[in-house]
């Protein structure tokens, strides 16, 4: 081991910095100075928790030894695009790593660490362990575990500096590298601090979760041990003993012995001892009491944090618990605030994210105001909330996304018939997951008194009036599509900033209207199950008249879809376009921010900056994710849209032009009726009379899919433009620091800053927990109470091996062409006739349908939004296909058998490539 180098030097630094900082003055708020692991120990030595003493290294001494190697000027010699992304990170890390390496630490940075050091063992040479502690590490998103490295039973002045020195270079080791660029954090931003402790001798070692990784499972403690040092355990060098506890009642309910064959103990002198051994030890090492004892421990450490927690701890030779490390478990879905504490109580929760196709969270504006859309919708069943700002308790909120609590209805006869059957056809991946936890005793049926349904559905019918609009649409569907239409254009017509009130007036007024919103939807819901209603009588009279296939054709090219004449809209404005070549090369040329910061400027050609205008203000309440208040308009921001007219501008087939293909299948649709309106004849004048009738009210009314939630985004542009104003004042006031702030409050904390508090503190908590959410990967589209998540359909392994992957029939047909796999579609480019491979979508991702060749989506069914459009533009569509985006890749060819609910992957994948 070679021994560092100092700098004789007498620099002092001008500001006399804390090199080295005790861990007892170390707390969660000094993350950028001590990096997660210190800051962690130092919570838990403020616990008076027993962790070993120490001291940290800061990022301090870290930062001025990287910029005396000139360590940025390195980091420039890499930037991103050049040699390959794998090649380029590798080289930037071996050079990072060769610089610090080679670095001569500044004597006052040793003199700090050495007399620190001496402290630490009153002047003797003790062992310690020295630990990395980077900026980047324990995050609430990502533990980092593993990333840098650990040296134990370090001796002696010497070897501490020259561990700090090789700590710090593990900031840039290649996995530590590609690990950051993942997750999107800034390499140069990344700081490393170290912390030194007084080594603990230990009998036997490991790791401690608090609540299970596996499963979920929030009421078990699952342990791994070993003899000797942790570090066995940590670093999967040994297969140890695996205890999980249930911590409700005690019990240890698993043990599964390890062979314990490699054991990593301290060795006389420094440096640690890797003993194998072939025959293992057999016996467990720790006993029951000591595995009571440590599952206690966690409760105390988790209760501290408030959350789960991942704990290293050892045990010495006097039997000594001590706490190596605690940090977040990153994995674990949040549960509900008012999830049950016992497992004796099971809860059955479902995304409204996943449900709407938006897996991001929502911010605080934007879910508030569901909560109180809730409240309406419970007042209208007869069941008004105390505190309507608060939500009916079935609307909740985890991981900052929508969940409705469905216990009730799964316990119900016929709450668990119409949620398993309202799941088939929107949410096909749910309904099996919904029919498996019904299986568990806890969710056994119980008797209800149907009058409670009964009087709910009395009262929400009697204030919407549904069964007469109901019968409006069976029998005068005109007038019902003339109706939902003036509905929606009154709503277009609102205005809350009302001239004479204060603030906190109009505010109030705003909560009234979303109140009693729930009549002017219920007026609009019942023509989708009458057009719904009608294609299944249809069905019905047709009998095996008719292959199901040929039953969706009808439903190609359907009138009265705002979502469908925003897209053939947005086709027309990029068709006129084309008469200038002037305007087409210059959206060739320049990006979609480009495009929009001249919208914004007014400095567009006139005929683009006019037709994008009045595309706007007709539709420019829409947006991607726009279930969301406190998200951007694309009135506001029209970034996407100029995209999309871009991509459209590269169309060249007139065959394949939108509007073409639209009144193709309108007329597809309508040859069909009139084809299995002939086929019926076969069986009886009135049967085929029923079958017209049927088959007509469902082209007429299932285009009005849409309209409901059509409305709702047309209300919630009214009432973000209140907010804005809102946010405008606050800011004038000193209360926030800017208006687009307002959406980052929820409404009780905007009334709040309308009676004079301060929000500049609330808002900036809000917008880093929103942050954090903005990178969690992986939604439960089911949660249970416990933790748990439903398991997924199991593969078939013959469809894996033949490279088929299935779904849900969205819409029929079959086309082999390249796949495109979008996660968002804002900026995104689609090349006419590509397959669009999504997570999701909603109406901001429309646009991209209109050149697509195909469809593919992880989420959804047979009547969600994805499909309807599909279906109407004529492409080829499955949804629900679990994996799809991580299975498919850009590039690839696939076959989309609509009809089948089949994906043919026809070639291996070369390279991940996702817009």
């Amino acid at each position: 081991m070679r021994p560092p180098q100092h700098e004789q030097k007498d620099q002092q630094h001008p500001s006399s910095p804390d090199y080295v900082l005790p861990l007892s003055a170390l707390n969660r708020d000094m993350l950028a100075l001590v990096g997660g692991k210190a800051a962690n120990l130092g919570e838990l030595t403020s616990a008076q928790l027993l962790v070993p003493p120490g001291f940290c290294v800061t990022t301090i001494a870290y930062a001025q030894v990287a910029e005396e190697t000139d360590l940025h000027n390195v980091l420039d010699h890499y930037p991103a695009g050049e040699d390959g992304e794998t090649a380029r990170l590798a080289n930037m890390a071996q050079a990072a790593r060769t610089r610090l390496l080679a670095a001569i630490m500044p004597k006052e940075i040793a003199d700090a660490i050495i007399a620190a050091y001496n402290v630490l063992g009153a002047g003797e040479p003790i062992p310690v362990a020295v630990r990395s502690s980077a900026t980047a590490e324990d995050l609430p998103f990502a533990s980092f575990a593993g990333q840098q490295d650990t040296y134990l039973n370090i001796v002696g002045s010497d070897a501490v500096l020259d561990a700090v020195l090789r700590c710090w270079a593990s900031l840039w080791t290649d996995r530590a590298v590609r690990y950051r660029e993942s997750l999107g954090l800034d390499q140069r931003t990344t700081r490393l601090a170290v912390v030194v402790q007084r080594m603990v001798q230990s009998e036997v070692a490991g790791v401690l979760f608090t609540a299970n990784p596996v499963t979920g499972k929030r009421h078990q403690a699952v342990i791994d041990a070993n003899p000797g040092l942790g570090e066995a355990v940590v670093s999967g060098a040994t297969n140890p003993d695996h205890f999980v506890v249930n911590t409700a009642t005690g019990e240890i309910i698993e043990r599964r012995p390890g062979d314990k064959r490699v054991i990593i103990s301290a060795a006389a002198g420094g440096g640690t001892l890797r003993r194998e051994s072939p025959d293992g030890h057999k016996e467990a090492c720790l006993t029951d009491d000591q595995i009571h004892a440590l599952a206690a421990l966690g409760e105390k450490v988790e209760a501290y944090y408030g959350a789960p927690q991942d704990i290293e701890w050892a045990i010495d030779h006097s039997g000594t618990f001590w706490l190596t490390q605690s940090r977040p478990i990153t994995t674990l879905y949040p549960l509900p605030a008012n999830a049950p504490t016992s497992d004796d109580v099971l809860r059955v929760y479902f995304s409204f994210n996943v449900f709407q196709g938006v897996n991001r969270p929502f911010t605080p504006a934007g879910a508030s105001l569901f909560h109180l859309i809730g409240s309406g919708i419970a007042a209208g069943m007869g069941y008004p909330q105390p505190d309507p700002l608060a939500g009916p308790p079935v609307v909740l909120d985890a991981g900052q996304r929508l969940y409705l609590d469905v216990t009730h209805l799964l316990r119900n006869t016929i709450g668990r018939r119409l949620l398993i059957g309202a799941a088939s056809f929107g949410e096909a991946r749910s309904a099996p997951l919904f029919k498996q936890v019904t299986s568990d005793p806890r969710l056994a049926l119980i008797p209800t008194k149907h009058w409670h349904l009964i009087r709910a559905l009395a009262s929400a019918l009697k204030k919407t009036r549904a069964p007469l609009y109901a019968l409006q649409a069976l029998f005068w569907p005109k007038a019902a599509v003339k109706r939902v239409q003036q509905t929606a254009e009154r709503v277009r017509a609102t205005n809350f900033i009302t001239p004479g009130l204060t603030s906190e007036e109009r505010l109030r007024g705003v909560e009234r209207f979303v109140g009693n919103f729930v009549k002017i939807i219920g007026g609009l819901a019942p023509v989708l199950p009458i057009g719904l209603g009608s294609q299944a009588m249809a069905g019905k009279l047709l009998g095996d008249l008719a292959k199901p296939e040929e039953r969706q054709v009808v439903l190609r090219g359907l009138p009265h879809n705002p979502t469908t004449e925003m897209d053939l809209e947005l086709w027309h404005l990029a068709q006129r376009l084309t008469d200038s070549p002037d305007i087409v090369e210059r959206m060739h040329e320049s990006t979609p921010e480009h495009l929009a910061q001249a919208y914004r400027a007014g400095s567009l050609p006139p005929q683009l900056q006019q037709g994008l205008a009045a595309f706007l203000a007709r539709y420019g309440h829409r947006g991607v994710a726009e279930i969301d208040l406190g998200l951007p308009r694309w009135s506001e921001d029209p970034t996407h849209i100029l995209g999309a007219l871009s991509n459209y501008l590269h169309l060249e087939d007139v065959n394949l032009a939108p509007d073409v293909q639209f009144q193709r299948g309108a007329q597809e649709a309508k040859s069909m009726l009139a084809e299995l309106v002939q086929r019926a004849r076969s069986k009886g004048w009135l049967r085929s009379r029923l079958v017209h009738f049927f088959l007509s009210r469902t082209r007429e009314l299932v285009g009005l899919r849409e309209m409901p939630k059509f409305t709702i985004i047309l209300m919630m542009a009214r009432i973000r433009e209140l907010l804005w104003s809102i946010g405008e004042e606050l800011e004038q006031d000193g209360r926030l620091e800017a208006a687009e702030d307002v959406f980052f409050l929820t409404l009780p904390e905007i009334h709040s800053a309308l009676a004079g508090q301060d929000m500049h503190d609330v808002v900036r908590d809000h917008r880093s927990a929103y942050d954090v959410e903005l990178r969690r990967r992986h939604i439960p589209r089911v949660l249970l109470s416990d933790g748990t998540e439903p398991g997924a359909l199991v593969t078939d392994e013959a469809d894996e091996a033949a490279g088929i992957l299935r779904g849900t029939p969205a819409s029929p047909g079959r086309v082999t062409a390249k796949a495109r796999v979008i996660l968002d579609p804002t900026g995104a480019h689609l090349a006419p006739g590509e397959i669009l491979v999504a997570p999701s979508t909603d109406p901001g991702w429309t646009p991209l349908f209109l050149t697509a060749g195909g469809l593919v989506m992880e989420m959804g069914g047979a009547i969600s939004h994805g499909a309807v459009v599909a279906r109407e533009y004529g492409i080829p569509a499955v949804v629900g296909v679990a994996g799809a985006t991580e299975r498919i890749t850009t590039g690839q060819w696939i076959t989309v058998d609509g009809a089948a609910g089949k994906i043919t992957i026809e070639e291996p994948a070369e390279a991940p490539a996702a817009d």
